[in-house]
């Protein structure tokens, strides 16, 4: 018997429109939090669709996403509204952006128009700030440091059962010290720090896309966003299109005052960035499969470490850690949970 679904319907059903509504499952995700729909009547105009968030309290804590959410929305960012909350049950009712990912509608012919959009909503989300009743944490050293270290932790370690050397450890250390020392760096924004195609949402008559899952905002380096969407872990783009959309958004967020980079130094940061996001979700993925049994997150690993690849690539003072991902780390992953992705083919920008 699922308790907590009955003291959700029983819960939705005490506002007006709701009082015969079943909530009906849409998706979970990679924490506790569970959604569904539910429909209420309005009049002669039919039903009107609302998302129900299920937060467990002993395992999600909802203030920070209602407070963010209620004050990105004053000011204008496409975060659902939130209608009804109870903090002590963890029962949210919120507006309906709909079903339809960023992923699912990208294309050759549309990832323009789709990542334009984004990235005006990023800059838009980058400008906030911090809501007056939740000040955001700061994306400091013992959280970066904390996220790197769940690449050995959980993947290498756990996941792919290696024994690190001293040797190894000593590298790891080396390379987390300038991920950290770049990011500390940066200039600081608010950072949606899950920015990417399965937490945007296109509507229909809508160019902006709705921003979803944003409770664990911080306030952190200008390009962590933009990694997360541009260096998606979950699709791959060539290099010449994230060079253009990255330039795009580095123009858009120096004229929003965020910043006094020039190109090279941003795509610095951006690569380096990169590095540091890509170490702590190549972790959290190994970390949802060998914790919480949710083995479909293991395929996006490959690709993931294949950015690290790639990145520390053009990096001279990260040549040994390269080369150790290179002839160590990655013929383990692809013998053990697949092969790294083909490098997708180049297309001009029109």
């Amino acid at each position: 018997m699922d308790t907590r679904l009955q003291l959700l319907t029983h819960w939705i059903r005490q506002f007006p429109g709701f009082e015969l509504c079943k909530a009906e499952p849409v998706s979970g995700d990679a924490s506790f939090r569970r959604y569904f729909r539910v429909w209420q009547q309005a009049g002669a105009h039919g039903h009107r669709p609302f998302i129900v968030m299920d937060a467990p309290p002993e395992h999600e804590d909802c203030v920070p996403f209602v407070a963010i959410a209620r004050h990105w929305h004053r000011q204008g960012v496409a975060v659902p509204d939130v209608v009804q909350a109870d903090l002590d049950q963890g029962f949210l009712l919120l507006e309906d952006f709909g079903d339809s990912l960023m992923l699912g509608q990208l294309n050759d012919d549309s990832a323009d128009r789709l990542y334009r959009n984004a990235l005006e909503e990023l800059t838009r989300i980058a400008g906030q700030t911090s809501p007056a009743d939740y000040p955001l944490p700061p994306y400091d050293t013992t959280l970066l440091e904390r996220e790197m270290a769940l690449f050995p932790d959980w993947l290498l370690e756990q996941q792919l059962g290696m024994s690190l050397e001293n040797s190894e450890r000593a590298l790891l250390d080396t390379t987390f010290a300038m991920l950290r020392e770049s990011a500390l760096a940066q200039p600081e924004v608010t950072v949606h720090r899950d920015y990417h195609s399965r937490n945007l949402l296109v509507r229909p008559g809508e160019a902006r896309p709705g921003v979803i899952d944003f409770q664990d905002a911080v306030t952190g380096p200008v390009t962590y966003d933009v990694v997360s969407l541009l260096k998606d872990c979950y699709i791959q783009w060539p290099e010449g299109r994230i060079c253009g959309w990255l330039e795009a958004f580095r123009q858009s967020s120096l004229e929003a005052g965020l910043h006094r980079a020039d190109p090279e130094t941003f795509r610095q940061w951006f690569e380096l960035m990169g590095m540091q996001r890509h170490l702590k979700a190549a972790g959290i993925f190994a970390r949802l499969s060998i914790r919480d049994g949710k083995h479909g997150y293991l395929k996006d690993i490959p690709r993931t470490v294949h950015y690290l690849v790639v990145a520390s690539s053009r990096q001279p003072a990260l040549r040994h850690f390269h080369e150790w991902l290179s002839d160590r780390i990655m013929p383990l992953i692809e013998a053990t949970i697949g092969p790294a992705p083909r490098q997708p083919r180049e297309r001009s920008l029109p």
